[in-house]
Order: structure tokens, then sequence, then C-alpha cells
């Protein structure tokens, strides 16, 4: 439950900073997203065919770790969002980086599945999720309401930036040294990366004295406020947002339009070396998925400051449904054109999907009770989409290829395409300072 303390600290002096403190948040964010989501998801598949080769497993078993996972981040995600609401996500991201490095260093040592699914699975997404892009999002989505699209657009290159980076390099270290070596490698990186900037993490701008988006007390008096001020006051609670049909249809259509990402960052690598391609040409395509991603989140996220949300997303989704499907007739046909084209257009439908999932929650149900409401619909969302990259490594076990479970991505994208469009923005409440969550 949310806090019925007001978020406005009426003691602090509102001032006129120099340099906005939320610009520095923005930094921590896109730092912690690069980290936590690097060493998830976008370095997962440089480790796939050494480990199973070298521990005798099958895809399925290396893959059913990020299946545990996406259930391990459903049940803290339920109590993140109200930490942070409350208390801001300083310590959450403090304990977590220090439990995703622990874990790191520790998976050099797996020999066995249950010790790779209790680290990988279980410790590793912990302490992702407790340092990661949950926490630093709606933590910018109090700082900023405004500029909010792009302020987190430009954040979240963080994630893709671990394509551009993390994945070839990872490549490159396990194929150097050996894949014990760089878990080590990448754990302490981690640790030494980010416990330094946890520090710089805040709450909320009020409790500093400050105004969401870095107005002054004199834009405030001229108007310029408002519309931060109306978001605040008229934010619905948990209890009401999950009581309204745009909060599940938002829900189930970004856990089935998300599946790809996990899937192909996963995939893609022992996917393409299947098809005969090099392992260095395989995780050059993260690369080439992960600059568009990079480049068009600012973009993406200043559309979403001006225009429906809902229809961006289903853009997006769209963009990734053709994407898969241009993919794997290519990559069949050793197109190599068409294989670049495929990639450049997932990361163009990827790019939206992190600034665009934050701008419509924040704009359907308000900044005050967001982290509650976030908290309330991963659950679903996550076990929506857990299955997924479990059940693409058991198509392959069983049939040989991942066609089709790539083809299956692309209609799950388009089905999430037409439940996010059916979202409205639900009646907000009258404008008040005590109602509680």
């Amino acid at each position: 439950m949310a806090s019925s303390k007001p978020l406005v600290n009426e003691s602090a002096v509102a001032r006129t900073p120099r340099f906005y403190y939320g610009y520095w948040l923005v930094g921590v964010a896109f730092v912690a997203q690069f980290v936590s989501v690097g060493s998830q998801n976008y370095v997962i598949g440089s480790f796939l065919k050494p480990m199973t080769t070298e521990l005798g497993w099958s895809r399925a078993d290396f893959q059913l770790s990020r299946t545990v996972g996406q259930f391990v981040m459903a049940f803290i995600g339920f109590f993140i969002g109200s930490y942070v609401d409350r208390h801001g996500g300083r310590r959450l991201m403090q304990i977590g980086i220090v439990v995703l490095g622990i874990a790191l260093f520790c998976t050099s040592y797996v020999q066995t599945e249950w010790q790779w699914l209790l680290l990988n699975g279980l410790a590793v997404t912990a302490g992702a999720a407790l340092a990661g892009n949950f926490v630093v999002n709606i933590t910018l989505s109090k700082w900023f309401v405004v500029q909010r699209g792009r302020m987190i657009g430009f954040a979240s290159m963080g994630v893709s930036s671990a394509g551009v980076f993390l994945t070839p390099a990872s490549t490159v270290l396990v194929d150097g040294v050996g894949w014990r070596m760089a878990w080590r490698v990448l754990a302490i990186s981690a640790v030494a990366i980010m416990l330094p900037l946890s520090l710089l993490m805040r709450r909320a701008p009020e409790d500093h004295g400050l105004h969401p988006d870095g107005r002054s007390d004199a834009d405030h008096a001229a108007g310029a406020g408002k519309a931060a001020a109306a978001d605040f006051a008229s934010s619905l609670t948990r209890r009401e947002a999950v009581r309204t049909k745009s909060f599940y249809l938002i829900v189930v259509g970004f856990g089935l339009g998300v599946v790809s990402i996990p899937v192909m960052l996963a995939q893609t690598i022992p996917f393409m070396t299947d098809a005969g391609y090099s392992r260095t040409f395989a995780s050059l395509m993260i690369t080439v998925t992960s600059i568009p991603a990079l480049l068009t989140k600012p973009l993406w996220g200043y559309l979403g400051d001006h225009l429906a949300s809902s229809k961006l997303i289903a853009i997006g989704f769209m963009t990734s449904a053709l994407a898969l499907v241009v993919i794997v007739a290519s990559v069949h046909a050793h197109n190599n054109p068409g294989v670049y084209t495929g990639f450049l257009l997932l990361g163009f439908g990827w790019g939206g999907l992190i600034p665009l999932q934050e701008v419509v929650w924040a704009d359907y149900f308000g900044r005050r009770y967001l982290g509650a409401v976030r908290s309330a619909g991963l659950p679903l969302s996550l076990i929506i989409s857990a299955s997924a990259p479990f059940l693409t490594t058991i198509y392959f076990d069983r049939v040989g290829n991942y066609d089709g479970a790539f083809l299956a991505l692309s209609v799950l994208a388009v089905i999430a395409s037409a439940l996010v469009l059916m979202s409205k923005r639900p009646p907000r409440p009258e404008p008040s300072l005590t109602r509680v969550a």
C-alpha cells in the first residue's frame, strides 16, 4: 500500500536550480538499465552454446532460467513499486547491485542445472529488478511530467546501448577467455560501475524543494506547472486502477508484445549459427537491432509527449511483427541485405516500447501512485511473457529450427497492437492530496 503522506514537502523552499537534478537521474537511469538489462538479456546469447556444449544441457535447459526469472521478476516487482513511491529507489538499487554482482560471479562456478536456475533465474533476476529499469523509470516519471517521454527515452537508450556494446563484447570475451572467466569480468564491472551511481538516486522533486520538469516558482505562478499539479492530485490509486478495463488491456498487450525481446536476445546467435553464419556475424545482428532502438528512443519519447501513445505503441508492435517475418525469410535464403533490413526494423519497433510504456501508464493513471499501479500489473504481464523463451527452445528441441516460434511471436505482436489500441484513458477522480492507494 502506498503511504497517505503528501508527496509535497511544504516546508521545503522551492528554487530555480542552475541544473535540474532530474537530469542527473536520467544519467543514472541510463547506466542502471545498461547494466541490469544487459547482464540479464543482452549477454545471454553469447553464453548459450559454450555453456550447453560443456555442461551437456539442452537449449531448453539453458533457457529455463530466464523463464524462472520472469516469475521472480513478477513476484519482486509487485512490492518494488509501492516501496519506491514511499522511500525512493536508492536503497533498493544498492541491495540489487550487490546481489547482481555476487550472482554473476558465482555463475562462473556453475556445474549443474539447479545451480544455474538458482543463480541466473533467481539471484541475477532479483538483483537486476532491484537495480534496474522498473525502479529508475518510476522515479523518472515522478521527476518529469511534460518532458516524461523524452527523458525516459534518453534514459532507456541504456538498454539498447547494452546491445550495441555488451553483446559483441561478451562474445569476444567468452571466445577469448572462456565463459567462466567472462562471468567474473561482468560481475566485477557491474558492481564497480553501479554502486557509486546509486548514491545519486532521489525519490521525488518535491522532497528537495523542486518542481517536476525543473519548473521554478515563477513558472508555477505563471501557470506553467498546472499539468504536473493536476497529474499528481488526480492520480488513480492501485485499487481504482485495477478496476478499469484499460489496466488489463495494457498489461496483456505489453505482455504479448514484448515477448520477442527476450526470445531474440537469447536465440539470435544460435538461430543464425545454425543457419551457417559465424558467431561474430550473429552477434553483430544484435548490434544492428540495438542501434535503431538506441537512436529512436528519444524520438519515440518526444512523440509520446505530443501524440496518442496507444497508437504509437501499436505502430511499434506492428513494425516488430513485420521484422520477424523478414528475418526468418532472409536468414534461410542467406539474403544478407534482407537480414540487415529485418534486424534494423526490429530495432525500430523495439525502440519505442520502454518510453511509450512508461508514458501510457503515467498518462492513464497519474504519477502519485504510479509505482503501486505498475506493480499490480507486473505479475500478470510477466507471467504472460515468461513462457515464450522457454517454449521457443522446447519448439527447437522438438522441431529442430526456430521458424514457427519466431512467426508465432509476430502474430502475438499483431494481437498486442489491437489490445493496446482498444485501451482508453480512464476517467480521473476529483483532485485530492489525501487519497490513499
